[in-house]
Formats: C-alpha cells, structure tokens, sequence
C-alpha cells in the first residue's frame, strides 16, 4: 500500500498533468540538497523515497576502485578493501552507498528549501508538458474563458492550461469581463517564459478566416476559397475569395441575404470593417478591385519581377483610394503581395511634362555675357553661388538683396540688365525669322516670274514690256538667247525640219 506522503505526489501530479515520477524526483532533489547544506559536504549525496514507508533516505555515495593508488578523491572513491567491510558482495566499479541521517535534523530551513526546489521542478515539468501539447496546434482556433487580467495582458483559460494575450495581440475595439467566452487563435508556444507559455491572439487573419469558415457553408465544403486576407486589427479587413463553381457568386455568398453572414462576423470582431473582393489572377484587375470603395482610372506594371504596380486615380479619389493613415492601400499591397504607387491625375500629369522638359537640352549663360553687369557685381554673384544668367532669372530680389553687397539699386541695375538679355535674344530669333521668312519670299517670287515667261513663250505670245515688269523681260531675254545657242549648235538638224516642213 502506498504512502500517505505518495498518494499526496500522485494527486498533485494528475492536478498538474505531469508524471508522477518528475514530482519523487524533485522531491528526491530537494532532500539532497537539505541534506548537503546541513552536513557541509562535498560528497556525492543521492535520496530515495520509498513509497510503502513514505520515508526518503539519504545516502553518501562512493565508487569502488581496486587500490589505494587509484583513490583521486577520498570523498567520492573507495578502495575495495574498504568497501568490502561494509558490504562483502562488492566488486570494483561498483557503489558504495553510506546513510545519511535526516530525520529529525534538518531542520525549517531545510524543509524550506525543500519545498522551494519542489515547485521549481514541478513548474518545469508542468511548462514542458504544456508546451508538448500544445506546439502542434499553432493557429488552431480554440474557446477559452477569461480568467483574470494582469496590466496590459489578459489571461485566458484554454482547458489544460493558462494562456495569456499581449496587448499587440488584441483589438482596440475589444475588452474582456472576467468569465468572459470568446474564441482565440493559439499564436505561439514560448518553453522559457515564466509566466503562461502558451500566446493567443484576436488581431491574426486567422481568427477571420476561421470566423467566415463557420458563418459560409461554402467556404466549409470548399466551393468558395478564401485566396488572400489582409487585416489591422480593430480597422478593416480586406479578404479575396474565388468560386470553383461558375454558378456560384463568391462574394454573395460570404455576404448572404441582407448582409446577414458578414454582419455576423462584424459583431464577432466588436464592429471591424470587412471588404470582401473577388480574386483575379491579373494583378492590374485584382488591384482595381483591392482599392476599393475607391475608382481607379489605370493601372500600370512598373516592374513585373519585383512586383511593383503604379495606379492613377481621379484628384478627387485620391483620399479614398489611399485612405486613413494610408490604411487602404496598405491592406491592398498586402492583399496582393505587390507595391502600390498611388499617383492622382495631376501628379502624372506633372511628372509627364517634367520628364519631357528634362529631354530638352537646357541652355547655360555665364554672367560675363550679360552687359551691364560689371567685373564686381559677377564676382559678388559668382561667390553666393550664381554662375549662370538662367539661375540669376529665377532669383527673387529678396533672395538678391540677401547677397553681401547687393541692395535695393543693384537690384534694379541687375533686373534691367537681364530683361535687356533676354529682350535682345528675343530680337536676334524675330529678326532671323524674317529674313528666313523674306528669303523664302523671293525665290518664291523668281520662281513664279520663270514660269510666267515661260508659259507666255510657249503661246507665241511677246513678252511684257520692261516697264511694266522689268524682271519678266530680263527672264524673256535669257530664254531667247538660250534658243539662239542652241539653234546655232544644231543648225542641220533646224533646216531639215524646215525643209520636211515646205514639203
């Protein structure tokens, strides 16, 4: 029959969930320890309870060698000749146990001790147990009752153990009344914490996904397919779901009649936000669909392989479209796994013209090609900084006067001599316009004058009189004498056709 003693180790241990062989042996622990602060020796102590008697005994325990050369410490060796007296049947290598007297010398303190390593050793065996149960059900869903809260963290009872939740790991929407039920999703399972080992959450997208798994059937059976979830926690949710069946409305059905299957989970999660968006294997059409309630005018892939999108939007949807604290297009870019740009109509705009203004080649004027501007003026300029006529443009006359040595009247002198620059540049490209232009004029002019003179020679008809258009009757002329030349050169062929003209 057992002790009273080990009847009282076994109960602790099925309380505990432990092996009641961990609870003897850090009781066992315990007594040599008592037992060596009360002797004040270094000897090798070993304890053994003896479960019909409920009595532990103490003993000092030595190893037989064969002689006395081979003793390197008296406390812990024994030659065989020395051991055989205590005990006959002893051979070399073998152990020599010597009691120890405890029982009724130990004293409070030892008993203090003793209890002390007790519970340290309970409470290891009880964390390993906890974390050998429950480190294979990371992410499982799990009821669990509050049981108390301590500071920010809120201590839950998940059955076989204490579970605690850190602040990181609730809802700001949510608080917990002691008795409270609720459903948690196991996040992780920590060895060496010294509080609950086990951490469970309410801000993971676990905890939706299993939510829309119960409310669904069609999610349950697998007809419908919850292919990517973004959550903060506490603000909004976005979650992607695809059907397998054609008929089947993916999205209708996580919504249900009247809004009836997500209002539930939205009470479930104390108000959060949901959107619920159709997956697209497209990135550009499942992004159109990730950023709403927000309209998205285009989308373009900026970089396929590092998964870079940049999406313009109208300037009024601009807020939407990136929401609170850039809330919205935060979970989009998780929900899609790809970085988002969000540019409005006019920043695109902006940023096309800049891009052609950079291809053009922008011109560079050194000061010194400015007149009006002295030797000492362009140095005082060139020491702030200002090389170029174009940079002394841009400059404002408080930005000017802040220069040493530049007031008010150097500024007028500064301004007239630039707009004198320019105004001259202006001139230089009209006036090289007009004579472009009145050079285009006059070989138009000769051109047409060569073709009437012809066109009148052709029909026999005279040329025009020198005082009414002096320029025909020099082209009249030049043509004549070209027919002359070559009427000489050829005068054969000339009377011959004379001849057959007779004929």
């Amino acid at each position: 029959m057992a002790s009273e003693l080990y009847n009282t180790i076994d109960a602790l241990s099925r309380e505990k969930g432990i092996d009641p062989q961990i609870v003897v042996s850090a009781v066992e622990d315990a007594i040599v320890m008592a037992t060596r602060k009360y002797y004040k020796t270094q000897e090798n102590l070993r304890a053994v309870l003896d479960k019909e008697t409920g009595k532990i005994n103490a003993y000092a325990v030595k190893t037989v060698v064969e002689t006395p050369e081979q003793v390197e410490d008296p406390l812990l060796q024994i030659t065989l000749e020395d051991a055989r007296k205590a005990d006959p049947a002893l051979e070399v290598g073998g152990e020599l146990r010597i009691p120890k007297v405890t029982e009724g010398i130990l004293g409070r303190i030892a008993a203090q001790l003793a209890k002390q390593v007790i519970f340290q050793k309970v409470r290891e065996a009880e964390r390993d147990t906890v974390y050998n149960e429950y480190i294979g059900r990371v992410g499982e869903v799990v009821n669990a009752t509050v049981k108390r809260v301590e500071g920010p963290d809120v201590i839950f009872d998940i059955g076989k153990a204490e579970a605690r939740m850190p602040r990181k790991e609730q809802s700001r929407l949510e608080s917990f009344a002691i008795g409270e039920r609720v459903r948690v999703v196991i996040a992780r399972v920590e060895k060496a914490s010294k509080g609950p080992g086990v951490v469970v959450s309410r801000a993971v997208p676990d905890l939706v996904q299993h939510l829309f798994q119960t409310e669904v059937p069609e999610i349950y059976d697998g007809t419908v397919v919850i292919r990517a979830i973004a959550r903060e926690a506490g603000e909004r949710t976005k979650i992607a779901v695809m059907s397998k069946d054609k008929d089947v409305d993916a999205v209708g059905a996580c919504v249900g009649m009247k809004g009836m299957r997500v209002q539930s989970i939205i009470r479930e999660l104390h108000g959060e936000k949901i959107d619920i968006i159709e997956y697209h294997e497209d990135a550009v059409t499942f992004a159109e669909k990730a950023l709403q309630p927000a309209k998205v005018s285009k989308v373009t892939v900026v970089d396929s392989g590092g998964k870079h999108l940049e999406v313009v939007v109208d300037d009024s949807q601009l807020s939407l479209a990136i929401g609170k604290k850039g809330q919205n297009v935060r979970l989009a870019a998780k929900l899609l796994g790809w970085k988002i740009d969000i540019k409005s109509e006019e920043e695109k705009r902006q940023e096309v013209e800049q891009q052609m203004a950079d291809m053009v080649p922008q011109t560079v004027t050194p000061l010194d090609k400015v007149p009006g501007l002295g030797e000492g003026l362009v140095e005082k300029l060139g020491a702030a900084g200002v090389t170029t006529v174009e940079a002394l443009a841009d400059m404002t006359p408080e930005q000017l006067e802040a220069i040493e040595g530049i007031g008010p009247k150097t500024v007028e002198k500064i301004s007239l001599a630039v707009n004198n620059y320019f105004a001259s540049l202006e001139g230089a490209a009209v006036e090289g316009d007009e004579a472009v232009e009145g050079e285009a004029a006059a070989v138009e002019s000769e051109a047409g004058a060569e073709t009437a003179a012809g066109e009148e020679l052709a029909s026999g008809q005279e040329p025009a009189k020198a005082e009414e258009s002096p320029e025909l009757e020099i082209a009249a002329s030049s043509e004549n004498e070209t027919q002359a030349e070559n009427s000489e050169e050829e005068p054969a062929a000339e009377a011959e056709k004379a001849s057959e003209t007779r004929e």
